[in-house]
């Protein structure tokens, strides 16, 4: 089974190149992955008789108890053959049905044969979960498929109501199936209907279930994106709203009533919603005048027919439903084929303008009216064996209710007979009847051979359409299909004995049969009286539709729905407009009183008290003798030692501050004065590589802070705002609390011991170093240190493509020889001055003599390469010592940093004279290739290796590969760091050098003007 998904999806992929070499004729190879499928389930029929169910576990995430299970039962064998059969020759005839030019063939055909794949995955799925993602699927294939005519504005709006529609509906299933899954113990489908768990937790899942069943199958009150799907190509229609995707919800109703069709809530739902979508169709297809909207809703009641039969929850019914199953496949997906040829032969589907069309086209007209007979009830046909199996079904329960579905379905069946011999008759009447000019073509109309894109359709008059002759492809599948119907009927004995295996999983009673002739019984005469009754629907059809339109009938629930969107979007725009201001303080402030309001009134709630005995609360809070702040079910030690009162203190007023500041440049500094103080408590805490990390991130931070200040404001308003700083304070001090709260309270909650008691032994033993936080980086959780990397790679990349105003990737400022005969003397190439050798900085002469800083070029000359070797130091001595990559890396990062301040943007291109690109991915390609060595070696991956080697005049080396690991760690904070100075500080200095010169030249302008005037 496992090999027919993945030839749908090899094809689907391979359809735009097969299409491109092949033209249309690439039709047939991808009809072989659905006829693959149909061949599957014929070669498998005598294993699904005998109970012998294919089966094939593939595991998925294993830790979820999640799997990939597929199993071929009698109901799966049913649709698979269904799905596959008409799948293929819909692809047969799509080779003709298009025109050699048309646009986006091969995006369509492989969106098809993708969506003959998700829907063959869906009936065969034995995993819950599984399930619901060929479902979705479904659902995106078949938008995708709705408005293949994008260029319509029919198309594009009905494809998006299919899937809000559907994927509501699939919302609604995935929180049935996720608990009916947990309330079963098991994800497994066969498990939970072999033993289905109970309970009000199930009615609410079952409930959901059938939500999402009744969006698909376009059940009341959901059944209006049906028709307006009808803006689709026609081959869409004939295989999606025929014989698969509306057959989804039919199947998840045959799936699970065997195991809960006893549940009140589940009969309730059936009853109801397959009555009315019965009679509803039913109803509304007798006054409609193009050919695809007379079937759209034609099968909008067959579908509410079949939810009613196999949702029942009797094994007559049952039988009877899934034979009704597959002739709707069949008649149906044949006349939409039909409707296919006759607009291509005439160019319109009014079947007021239809006439003499069965003349010029006999073998469609002979398809057309086989298929109809099957539709109608007629004998010798499948329709009429299942609906004869359908009313003896009911007709022996002999109780209130059966008589009422006799009734129901006797009702829908003269519907039926009426709207099909209206769509017979206005399809090949002999000739054109005299009618006033119709308005236009119905919404939906689409002429795939004649109409290219961006052509306007053909205009309707009254004047009867010209018939032209139509290729082979596009008249044998409707034929096919249409025969076929004819053919399973007569022999209904074989029919029976396939269905069976599936009809026996309903609790016994009466069997049922699928019979031509069972006598002369009372429902052979209903039978008549349908028919008789349709025929005279039929006769009076003009009278008929005058009464209809007479009738006051409440707003549809097309309308209801475009209404409720139109309500749902001025909410977004209210909601949006109060929300969305522009102000990132607000959306800070909005996020934090959320975490402090939500689960922070969870968390104080639980901390207010315990009852005592006496059902009484007791003190949340209270201090011992021993100083421990007793809060709730925790203990909190407010210190260990008075010095981290006192660092605590400075952090809090430092906060508090930065809270009140107005100013941006003093709130930076303060914000850096808490950091510092945390990094002290760090040390106090006995964490060194903690404190050296966030000491060198915090001067870094407060270092690309300034470079950023420069284009900003110095206040962050130009009002004092004195309420907003009081408000800020509130925010902060809350969220301070209860952000404390939830760290005490974190550790209660475990269960288990934590994974990091084996670090201290795990660090020496398996990865060879003394300093546990740096081998926990590089060995133990590395997988964890390569998704932070990655993530300051992407960081780094979107900073400065917001910055760069130019080409992304800008060349790195370096200085130029002077002239060609002098190499030693340079020359700055955005100025004139000359750089001598022996000058402190090499670029410094290129910046402004009144922003040079000669202290400051003399101590980076003294301590740039100190820092450099200091931060190899880091690097190196980091597997047993405080240090490692990171921190290496901001020492390095901050050696760059002091050049690029001491020299300007031409410095930092000496000092690092490559592109910070080049950098980033170096390094994470070679932490990333430490752990594909490893595999190459046999070991897991980013798994270190230790290696001691004794050599004569360095002696003992003790050498873990994970040092490269280290080192990649190392390149991508040195290339994360250029890249920010690059950005932040280089890109904007050259921004800001336009503004200067125009200030300057003004100033210098003004000072002359005043000289003469003087």
């Amino acid at each position: 089974m496992l090999p027919v998904l993945l030839a749908h999806g090899v094809l689907a992929l391979a359809a735009p190149a097969l299409v491109n070499a092949m033209g249309r004729r690439a039709f047939w190879v991808l009809a072989l992955g659905p006829a693959g499928a149909a061949l599957y389930a014929l070669s498998q029929t005598a294993a699904v008789l005998d109970g012998r169910q294919p089966a094939e576990h593939l595991p998925w995430v294993p830790a979820l108890g999640f799997a990939i299970d597929l199993r071929l039962d009698s109901l799966s064998w049913v649709m698979l053959l269904v799905v596959g059969a008409v799948g293929a020759l819909v692809l047969l005839y799509c080779s003709a049905y298009f025109a050699h030019d048309a646009h986006g063939l091969g995006r369509f055909g492989g969106y098809l044969v993708a969506f003959a794949g998700a829907m063959a995955g869906l009936v065969i799925a034995d995993d819950l979960i599984l399930l619901v993602v060929f479902w979705e699927l479904t659902s995106v294939f078949s938008y995708l498929l709705i408005g293949h005519y994008s260029h319509r504005t029919s198309s594009r709006r009905a494809a998006m109501q299919a899937l809000l529609v559907t994927t509501a509906g699939g919302l609604a299933m995935l929180v049935g199936v996720v608990v009916l899954g947990v309330t079963a113990g098991t994800w497994k489908l066969s498990e939970v209907i072999a033993d289905p768990p109970s309970g009000t937790a199930v009615t609410v899942a079952v409930v959901c279930l059938l939500a999402g069943a009744a969006t698909k199958s376009a059940l009341v009150p959901t059944h209006f994106w049906l028709p307006a799907a009808m803006a689709a190509p026609t081959p869409v229609s004939a295989y999606l709203h025929a014989a698969a995707m509306v057959k989804a919800g039919i199947y998840l109703i045959a799936r699970f009533a065997p195991a809960f069709s006893d549940l009140a809530a589940w009969r309730t739902v059936v009853l109801v919603l397959g009555s009315a979508t019965l009679l509803l169709g039913g109803y509304r297809a007798l006054r409609q005048h193009d050919l695809k909207l007379v079937l759209a809703f034609g099968t909008v009641s067959q579908l509410g027919l079949l939810t009613l039969l196999l949702g029942y929850g009797t094994r007559a019914a049952a039988l009877a439903g899934l034979a009704l199953l597959g002739a709707h496949a069949m008649f149906k997906a044949s006349l939409f084929l039909v409707v296919g040829v006759i607009d291509a032969a005439t160019g319109t589907r009014d079947l007021r303008r239809l006439a003499g069309v069965g003349r010029r086209l006999p073998v469609t007209a002979l398809a057309a009216t086989l298929a109809t007979a099957s539709m109608i009830g007629l004998p010798p046909f499948a329709g009429y064996v299942a609906k004869e199996a359908a009313l003896a079904a009911w007709s022996h329960d002999g109780d209130l209710l059966g008589k009422i579905m006799i009734g129901v379905v006797a009702v829908g069946s003269a519907l039926t007979v009426a709207y099909g011999l209206r769509f017979l008759w206005g399809a090949f009447k002999p000739r054109l009847r005299s009618l006033p000019d119709p308005e236009g073509l119905p919404k939906g109309a689409d002429d795939a051979r004649k109409e290219s894109p961006g052509e306007p359709a053909a205009r309707l008059d009254a004047a009867p359409a010209t018939v032209h002759p139509q290729p082979f492809w596009m008249v044998a599948p409707p034929l096919v299909l249409a025969v076929l119907g004819l053919a399973v009927a007569l022999v209904p004995q074989v029919g029976e004995r396939l269905l069976a295996p599936y009809a026996d999983t309903y609790p016994p009673g009466d069997p049922g049969h699928l019979t031509l002739w069972d006598g002369f019984t009372p429902v052979l005469a209903i039978t008549a009286g349908v028919i008789l009754l349709g025929v005279l629907a039929f006769w009076q059809r003009d009278r008929l539709e005058r009464v209809q339109a007479a009738l006051w009938f409440p707003d549809g629930a097309d309308v209801v729905y475009r209404r409720l969107m139109r309500k749902l979007d001025r909410l977004a725009a209210d909601v949006t407009a109060g929300t969305q201001r522009g102000s990132l303080p607000f959306y800070l402030g909005m996020i934090l009183v959320v975490l402090a309001v939500g689960p922070g009134f969870a968390l104080a709630a639980g901390l207010v008290g315990e009852p005592n005995g006496e059902g009484l609360p007791v003190a949340a809070a209270a201090v011992g003798r021993d100083g421990v702040l007793h809060l709730g079910p925790f203990a909190l030690v407010p210190w260990d030692r008075p010095a981290q009162l006192v660092i605590v203190l400075v952090v809090v007023v430092a906060a508090v501050l930065t809270a009140r500041a107005r100013r941006r440049l003093k709130a930076v500094f303060l914000a850096g004065v808490a950091g510092y103080g945390n990094a002290a408590l760090f040390l106090l805490h006995g964490a060194p590589d903690l404190a050296l990390t966030q000491v060198l991130c915090e001067t870094l931070t407060l270092v690309i802070m300034v470079l950023v200040l420069r284009r900003l404001p110095p206040y962050f308003s130009d009002r004092p705002l004195a309420a907003s700083r009081w408000v800020r304070l509130a925010i902060g001090v809350l969220t301070g609390l209860v952000v404390m709260l939830f760290v005490a309270a974190a550790p209660l909650v475990r269960v288990h011991l934590p994974v990091s008691v084996d670090f201290a032994e795990e660090a020496e033993a398996f990865g060879g170093g003394h300093n546990i936080v740096n081998v926990t980086l590089v060995d133990i959780r590395a997988w964890d240190t390569v998704g932070e990397i990655s993530v300051l790679l992407v960081a780094a990349t979107g900073v400065a493509s917001l910055v760069f105003l130019r080409q992304r990737s800008g060349d790195v400022l370096r200085l130029d020889p002077a002239e060609p005969d002098r190499p030693s003397e340079q020359v700055a190439t955005a100025g004139s001055r000359q750089i001598r050798p022996g000058t402190w900085l090499v670029a410094g002469p290129t910046l402004d003599p009144d922003q040079r800083s000669v202290l400051f070029e003399v101590l980076t000359r003294v301590l740039f390469y100190p820092m450099i070797l200091f931060a190899l130091f880091l690097l190196f001595s980091g597997h047993n010592t405080p240090g490692g990559g990171f921190a290496a890396g901001l020492v390095a990062g901050l050696a760059l940093t002091v050049r690029y301040l001491a020299g300007g943007r031409y410095e930092l291109g000496e000092a690092a004279p490559v592109h910070p690109g080049l950098v980033l991915g170096t390094g994470l390609f070679l932490s990333a290739g430490v752990g594909l060595v490893a595999l190459l070696a046999g070991q897991a991956a980013l798994e270190s290796t230790i290696i001691d080697l004794s050599l004569p005049v360095l002696g003992e080396i003790h050498l873990v590969t994970s040092l490269f690991f280290d080192i990649g760690v190392f390149l991508v904070v040195i290339g994360l760091v250029i890249d920010i100075l690059r950005t932040f500080g280089a890109e904007l200095d050259r921004q800001a050098e336009p503004f200067a010169q125009v200030l300057g030249s003004h100033g210098r302008a003004g000072s002359h003007a005043g000289g003469e005037r003087a």
